[in-house]
């Protein structure tokens, strides 16, 4: 009996998932980690994460959710951009846009994996998401098999002063225009919520061309598919570094 529970454990470590978070900002990072609903919530939702700092968690087979930074949290948990409700540790909360997102969907349709860098909420750093080398087995030469995603630019350095969030001068992250104007057109809802109707010539100014031109493999909006999502399969199950600041 104690065999089997001792190979059951290596068995069940063997098929998770390994992530492995980098801060490469010369400040401080509090990542931000949520599962959807039934999925487990790594690391109790959020940790702080020192200057050229990294840390490591598994996540079970099948997780689904996201990881963003959050900047400038204080001693109470309240963090400038990215809040998840004056916490260090989430515990299931999302974070307040704006905020730059990593999306994972592990092992869904075909055993595939699906991730992407998104802009949909707005931005407050740049992201990276590799994939950990001996962990992955890829099905084609497709840019979007296997390979890095990101946003890699200063987009608070071109956010438009409309979208911008501003801290003692200075602009700390870029909302998206579906949080700044909340209407139907920039949040693909109503009468355009479909890939047809939700479109550049439906938007009274084309911000989001602002963040895909700047970071154009990352989401800039809803239906942003074609040149944002990203997938991989296993060898046997991959592994994932998330960096900040790449």
């Amino acid at each position: 009996m104690k065999f089997f529970l001792i190979f059951a454990t290596i068995l069940s470590v063997a098929f998770c998932h390994q992530f492995k978070l980098r801060n490469n900002c010369p400040f401080t990072v509090w990542p931000g980690l949520q599962g959807n609903p039934g999925k487990s919530i790594p690391m109790n939702g959020g940790f702080q994460l020192n200057s050229f700092e990294s840390r490591s968690f598994n996540v079970e087979k099948g997780w689904q959710g996201r990881i963003w930074p959050r900047r400038d949290c204080d001693k109470y948990g309240y963090c400038q951009s990215g809040d998840c409700g004056f916490r260090i540790e989430c515990r299931g909360n999302g974070g307040v846009p704006p905020a730059t997102l990593a999306e994972f969907t592990l092992d869904g349709y075909g055993n595939q994996d699906y991730y992407d860098v998104s802009l949909v909420d707005g931005y407050n750093l740049p992201i990276q998401i590799k994939l950990i080398p001996g962990t992955f087995r890829k099905d084609s030469n497709s840019k979007y098999n296997c390979n890095p995603a990101g946003c890699y630019s200063d987009l608070n350095a071109i956010c438009p002063n409309e979208l911008a969030v501003w801290q003692n001068g200075w602009k700390v992250a870029c909302k998206s225009a579906c949080e700044k104007f909340n209407n139907d057109q920039y949040c693909c809802r109503g009468a355009h919520n479909q890939p047809s109707t939700c479109k550049s010539q439906y938007w009274p100014v084309n911000y989001p061309s602002i963040f895909k031109r700047a970071c154009p493999d990352a989401y800039s909006y809803a239906y942003d598919d074609s040149t944002s999502t990203f997938t991989c399969r296993g060898n046997p199950t991959t592994g994932y570094e998330v960096i900040f600041c790449p």
